[in-house]
């Protein structure tokens, strides 16, 4: 392999600009993520420990191994909405006893950790990656269950998450839940339908109907600990597997019910234990991406800081050149890179990355792709050269694509270069993005430029005249619309990814899910549908 040579100039104007900028968004990351960790405020947080009650990410702390470590997923997620930032839920990856699982964990502290939309979507996501990637799902339950205001939004699609837990148990991956406080009503079906339960003696209290539903309904006088006690549940329903006698012996039991699983991945060991790390400082990607994403920049700056040992054999490198592929290591884990060197994609661009789909899937090689595209060109030369049909092939590449795929928008993804690089609807096994990447059908700037033509050409056909300044002041305002909604944050806060990361902690994220990865098989597609020629 070769060596990537960094000719970065840490004294050029335009690295330090680009350094400010990535602060910038640094610093309002850093914000919303105090957001979500802050949870229902101070005054319910202080409520909550008052009652001998661990927080949702003091249970996680406690329950994985010690100093491994723990990815949030989706840590923004509400960002934006009327919802508390992070959804009322914490979901993540982490390593329990040596087995790399999924955690989620109600958030007590906000509404009770009623379940709101944005709660249904993240733990959605969260049993997605479990099944796909064949990993144990642990539940960390407390909730009052549906947020009743919104029950509209969320009683339908929420039965999903009941379906998806007893999937998981179909598939034989191990489902654990360990109940802290309430679990009522859909709520209860959670430990219901797990392979493992741990109840908190005098705290747990799991019903389908709390003592004044039951009045209602039947007329019965009842408590809360005879309905639907831990202690009840352990010697009378059977529902609690495990009486524990407070939050840490339950996440004790959870500890040893991992252990217990004889677990084993299934797919291919990193090639290498103690893997090279690369030959520059991380630091310096926060002045690599360019502040303005109309600028492009070299993706190979970003691998010299990425791979393994710096070391990356370019595919093509004369061929699609505003492409780059080729082959490297991530923590021993072999990848195949796709990166935007230029923003626009081309038919040669095209033709190449579909060629080196197959050849990953050939050699059962998990994808990387590195988003920063503005879409494939357009214009009367390039319809002539078949740009449809060759966007076409590799979006065709990369839909039916059965090796693990990662995404990473570094910049903008924008068009269909979207769907060409492997965005969130071709469902890759993680996507995350750095803070000042955008994402939307094109550029602010340039969808408010279509809008004013498309608003000229109206006017002329109607034969009135075109109010200039009145279109000014749209297109202004629709710029700042499309900037707003496009922004990273915006993109995280609806779930379009799995968490906007901090750039210097690109190549830990990446091998941490390059490990998760191969949990389960890792193999290579043979059908490509009918490619277009």
């Amino acid at each position: 392999m070769a060596v990537l040579e960094s000719v970065l100039d840490r004294r050029s104007p335009s690295y330090v600009e680009n350094r400010a900028a990535m602060l910038e968004r640094l610093a309002e990351l850093g914000a919303a993520l105090d957001a979500a960790r802050a949870g229902g405020g101070e005054r319910y947080t202080t409520r909550h420990h008052a009652r001998g009650k661990l927080l949702p990410r003091e249970r996680i702390e406690l329950l994985v191994d010690r100093d491994a470590p723990f990815l949030e997923l989706c840590p923004v997620a509400a960002w934006g909405s009327d919802y508390a930032v992070g959804a009322a839920v914490v979901t993540g990856l982490g390593v329990i006893e040596g087995v790399e699982c999924v955690i989620t964990a109600n958030d007590p502290t906000v509404r009770g950790g009623a379940v709101n939309p944005y709660t249904l979507k993240k733990t959605a996501r969260a049993g997605e990656i479990a099944a796909a990637n064949r990993l144990p799902m642990v539940n960390l339950v407390e909730s009052a269950g549906a947020d009743l205001p919104v029950q509209a939004e969320i009683f339908i699609p929420g039965g999903r998450a009941f379906r998806d837990l007893t999937r998981l148990s179909a598939t034989r991956i191990p489902t654990i839940a360990v109940v802290f406080g309430n679990a009522t009503a859909g709520g209860a079906y959670l430990p219901g339908m797990s392979d493992y339960t741990i109840f908190v003696r005098g705290r747990a209290k799991v019903f389908l109907g709390g003592p004044p539903l039951v009045k209602m309904a039947t007329g019965e006088e009842s408590d809360e600990e005879s309905l639907g006690g831990a202690e009840m549940h352990a010697t009378t329903s059977g529902l609690a597997d495990y009486l524990a006698v407070d939050e840490r012996d339950a996440l004790r039991l959870c500890r040893a019910t991992v252990a217990r699983l004889n677990w084993r991945k299934l797919g291919p060991a990193p090639r290498v234990t103690e893997p090279e790390p690369p030959g520059y400082d991380a630091d310096d990607l926060l002045g690599i991406p360019s502040a303005d994403l109309r600028v492009p920049y070299d993706p190979r700056e970003v691998l010299a800081r990425v791979v393994d040992g710096g070391d990356f054999d370019e595919f093509k490198p004369a061929y699609g050149t505003a492409l780059v592929t080729g082959w490297a290591t991530i923590h021993g884990y072999p990848v195949g890179v796709l990166a935007n060197a230029r923003g626009v994609l081309f038919s040669a661009e095209a033709q190449k990355a579909t060629q080196f789909i197959q050849l990953a899937n050939a050699t059962d090689t998990p994808l990387l792709f590195l988003q920063n595209t503005t879409g494939y060109m357009v214009g009367a030369e390039y319809e002539r050269g078949g740009i449809i049909k060759h966007g076409a092939l590799m979006i065709n590449a990369v839909s039916n694509s059965t090796v693990p795929h990662l995404t990473l928008n570094i910049g903008a993804s924008y068009g269909a270069g979207n769907y060409g690089m492997c965005g969130r609807a071709y469902q890759p096994r993680f996507l995350f993005a750095w803070p000042h990447a955008r994402s939307a059908v094109m550029g602010a700037a340039q969808l408010a430029g279509v809008m004013e033509i498309i608003s000229r050409q109206a006017a002329a056909a109607k034969g009135m005249p075109f109010d200039a300044e009145a279109a000014e002041s749209a297109r202004a305002m629709i710029e700042y619309q499309i900037g707003q909604e496009s922004a990273a944050l915006a993109m995280s806060g609806r779930l379009y990814d799995d968490g906007v990361i901090d750039p210097r902690d690109t190549r830990t994220v990446l091998g941490f899910c390059l490990s998760v990865i191969h949990s389960g098989p890792v193999a290579g597609g043979t059908g490509f549908g009918v490619f277009r020629m």
